[in-house]
């Protein structure tokens, strides 16, 4: 495990809504440098469903907790404005918004309030189509919106349109963020064009239901590990039509040890101290000249064409 890192996890574990109020401490980075580390928080939390309104003044309070505890990051689980398991385009039409929108310009407006950012998870409407998004917002308002790739044959997803828009990474807070969303994560490609791409944290909105405890315990790790970043899983608790939510709120670093976690049926805000400069130090040296691997440059792409 990082140094950096190391002596955080032991004070940034999961939190109940809202208990203990986590330290931030100074750690060393991967260049030996003492550093801040920057903290982020996932809000595991039930969404009401069908009711957009609740959700978002429900959001827009918790978002000025975590900013008040030191987040400089907040993250919300997938479709967190309005829940996910609709049984019709035209019932989630009526829950999804535009982006920019009403929901969208008043998260940004508590962001701006309290100087932090945000990502959160919400239905887009764009004319006939109807998006699974996440959307990136900070006080100078939307920074970025991603629309979920990978749809399963689950909930909204059976009425979305996949998004085809090249994945990207954004800078905000002093990081560099890419997204993801749910089932994404079973995917590698989409996580390893982000750290391609710089990514120092790749942060995933989710709704897992039961069947998910797998790759809620083991992906997420190897993700973080394989491409040598911070991933940032945020789930949602609580049941839809018949449908239980896991939980599993975690946080790995770029070893793959877990750093912040949160249990399987309960509220919890989880916290993680995040070291950009461990993130990009993509060499890594074990014993110099005899054990060094490098996450890029060891790289074959010549060789993975499955033409």
């Amino acid at each position: 495990m990082h140094p950096a890192v190391a002596t955080a996890s032991r004070y940034w574990s999961s939190s109940r809504i809202i208990t203990r109020i986590p330290t931030i401490r100074n750690g060393r980075s991967a260049d030996g440098k003492v550093e801040k580390l920057i903290k982020v928080a996932g809000v595991q939390m039930d969404v009401a469903f069908n009711d957009p309104n609740a959700n978002l003044k429900r959001m827009k309070s918790l978002l000025a907790s975590t900013s008040a505890n030191g987040a400089v990051l907040t993250v919300f689980p997938e479709c967190a404005l309005s829940g996910y398991c609709f049984e019709s385009k035209e019932e989630a039409m009526e829950n999804a918004q535009s982006v920019p929108g009403p929901a969208v310009e008043a998260i940004a407006q508590t962001c701006k309030e309290y100087d932090t950012y945000a990502v959160f998870g919400m239905l887009e409407k764009d004319a006939d189509d109807l998006f699974n998004v996440c959307v990136l917002l900070g006080p100078e308002g939307l920074i970025a919106k991603y629309r979920k790739a990978h749809l399963p044959s689950l909930g909204v997803d059976n009425f979305a349109t996949p998004g085809n828009e090249p994945f990207a990474v954004c800078e905000a807070g002093g990081l560099r963020i890419g997204m993801n969303i749910c089932y994404d994560y079973s995917f590698p490609e989409a996580a390893r064009v982000l750290m391609l791409q710089g990514a120092d944290l790749i942060v995933l909105p989710t709704n897992w239901p039961e069947g998910s405890r797998k790759g809620a315990n083991y992906l997420i790790n190897a993700r973080a590990h394989e491409n040598h970043i911070y991933y940032l899983a945020v789930d949602r608790v609580g049941s839809e039509r018949g449908f239980d939510f896991i939980g599993l709120s975690k946080c790995c670093e770029p070893s793959g040890d877990v750093i912040a976690e949160a249990d399987h049926n309960e509220e919890a805000i989880i916290y993680a101290g995040i070291d950009p400069s461990y993130a990009r130090q993509k060499h890594l040296v074990r014993i110099p000249g005899k054990h060094e691997v490098h996450r890029i440059k060891d790289r074959r792409p010549d060789l993975y064409s499955s033409e």
